[in-house]
């Protein structure tokens, strides 16, 4: 077997807080390209950060081959600092610039090294990215978010780092800087370990590991190969748990039915003992015989009903339990011709009618969260008043652009149900009991209670204020508030609602989604999730005009 990149030692972890991250955990990575996969809080950042050293196991040991280097799910690098610090060439190309300026320092030559070739490497290497020509002169400050990821993933590269670790690459990434860094990931030389929910990018990967219940298991292919033989697996162990199950239960009846006969057996003898049908002697004999013949029965039968036991555990403990969120959304009586609302530019005009299913699509900075804004916003507005113009703060192209958008969206119900991008539409301070009966007053706290266990927060849980939540706890929060409209919702807008989604939670998703009787419309630059709607239509928004995609 070849040697392992990374290795982990019964590793735990715990905050300072005192709640447990990760409880002895034990495995290995491998010199290839594996992405790992588990559900929103089994500590997967956190594994990545104690591999690479900038958190301490509380106890166990990590063991890495080389050095490390890792992209974390949130950079910080301040907007004010160069791109070139990004990419971490920028004390290289200072001594470089500096030598060409004539300064003869020996620091400059020593901090230079060998990479005299460093700025074309990095201009080429910026220029892989997908980032404009002059990027490596620019401040990050001037860069999109998914740029920014773009530009420090060629960093890495540009270091060749030995072992690599990227934590959910593809957050802020929109539809052409995805496949730019799946192009990357493809030529990726060394060890690279991928965070992700992005199915297209795990499906690039050699192999799988799971953590999953402080386990951390390894398989070799990518993620759909994995999730078959996952599901193949379980199928296995709820056959064997079943056939476990009956074995335990027929043993339990021969035990019974053993122990009703020396109970008979018993009864007889002293039976017969009592009536003086056999001498003392002999009845004595055949009852100390018996006993004896009893006890080996008992132990005999008892041995057996134990190892049938320990079979049901076993059989038991390979079956996944998991809880899974459970998302109904309610029928909202849409005919199928409904006018629901209505996109479009200043050439053409699409209608959503009845339960249809719109997907918009586009880069970046297009505007496509204005344009959801605008619509939401137009649901107040009497029908009446179609013939308003556009307000101009809602034609605006996105920040950084030197166009203006013609794109306007206008609804025809009022009932919409929206999940923006950053679900900030909660209440931080509050509760998240307080949150949910803000939009449902008139709902019994415990009916709150229960439609919120359905989504996996119970008990205690509910009396947490929202600023302690996850990304995936918010948008759950955030759905449960909009389940409880009632009306139900017409119309759903949902911006990028799986980017803070593990892979089980968008599968509950997408099916209510596709069981839901009402209109959707939704951004997402997630093609797998696309895919999986079969979206009616699909419009791309690009330097301010709608077009439909075929």
């Amino acid at each position: 077997m070849p040697t392992p990149s990374i290795v982990l030692d019964r590793v735990s972890f715990t905050w300072p807080d005192g709640s447990l991250a990760l409880h002895e955990v034990s495995g290995a990575f491998g010199t290839d390209h594996t992405g790992l996969v588990g559900r929103n809080g089994s500590g997967k950042s956190t594994l990545l950060r104690l591999i690479a050293g900038s958190l301490t196991p509380t106890s166990g040991r990590v063991t890495a081959a080389s050095d490390v280097c890792l992209l974390p799910q949130q950079l910080t690098l301040g907007t004010d600092r160069p791109v070139a610090e990004l990419l971490g060439v920028a004390a290289t190309l200072d001594a470089l610039r500096a030598i060409e300026s004539g300064d003869a320092d020996p620091r400059h030559f020593e901090a230079v090294g060998d990479d005299w070739d460093i700025e074309a490497r990095s201009t080429a290497a910026l220029a892989e990215a997908g980032l404009p020509d002059g990027a490596l002169d620019r401040r990050v400050g001037e860069l999109s978010g998914g740029e920014a990821v773009l530009a420090a993933v060629a960093g890495i590269r540009l270091r060749r780092a030995p072992i690599t670790l990227l934590d959910e690459p593809t957050n802020n990434l929109d539809r052409d800087a995805r496949h730019r860094l799946y192009d990357m990931v493809r030529g990726w030389h060394g060890t690279l370990v991928v965070v992700s929910h992005d199915v297209a990018l795990l499906e690039l990967m050699d192999a799988t590991a799971e953590l999953y219940g402080n386990e951390l298991t390894t398989f070799g292919g990518p993620y759909s190969q994995w999730r078959e033989w996952l599901a193949s697996e379980q199928a296995a162990a709820a056959q064997a748990e079943r056939a476990a199950s009956q074995s335990l239960a027929r043993e339990k009846r021969q035990r019974i039915e053993a122990e009703t006969k020396l109970a008979h057996r018993a009864a007889v003898g002293r039976k017969a003992q009592i009536e003086k049908r056999v001498p003392g002697i002999i009845a004595g004999g055949r009852k100390r015989a018996a006993q004896v013949s009893a006890g080996r029965l008992r132990t005999e039968v008892g041995e057996k009903e134990a190892a049938a036991r320990a079979a049901l555990d076993a059989a038991e403990r390979r079956v996944r339990d998991d809880d899974s969120v459970t998302i109904d959304l309610p029928d909202p009586g849409v005919p199928a011709g409904r006018r629901i609302a209505e996109l479009g530019d200043d050439t053409r005009t699409w209608v959503v009618q009845g339960p249809e299913r719109i997907a918009l699509v586009g880069p970046n900075g297009a505007g496509k969260t204005t344009l959801l804004e605008q619509l939401v916003a137009s649901a107040v507005q009497n029908s009446s008043d179609s013939d308003r113009s556009v307000p101009e703060s809602a034609a605006t192209a996105g920040s950084g652009t030197h166009w203006r958008s013609s794109a306007h969206a206008r609804a025809h119900t009022d009932r919409i149900g929206y999940l923006p991008q950053r679900v900030d539409g909660l209440d931080d301070a509050a509760s998240v009991l307080e949150n949910v009966r803000a939009a449902a007053p008139a709902v019994p706290p415990a009916e709150i209670r229960n439609r919120l266990a359905r989504f996996l927060i119970r008990g205690d849980a509910a009396a947490r204020p929202v600023a302690s939540l996850s990304g995936g706890e918010r948008f759950r929060v955030a759905l449960a508030r909009l389940l409880l409209a009632d009306p139900p919702p017409q119309l759903l807008v949902l911006d990028e609602p799986t980017n803070n989604l593990d892979l089980d939670t968008v599968d509950r998703l997408v099916e209510a989604l596709n069981a839901y009787r009402g209109a959707v419309l939704m951004v997402s630059h997630d093609d797998v999730f696309l895919d999986r709607l079969g979206p009616d239509l699909v419009l791309e928004l690009r330097h301010g005009r709608l077009a439909e995609r075929t």
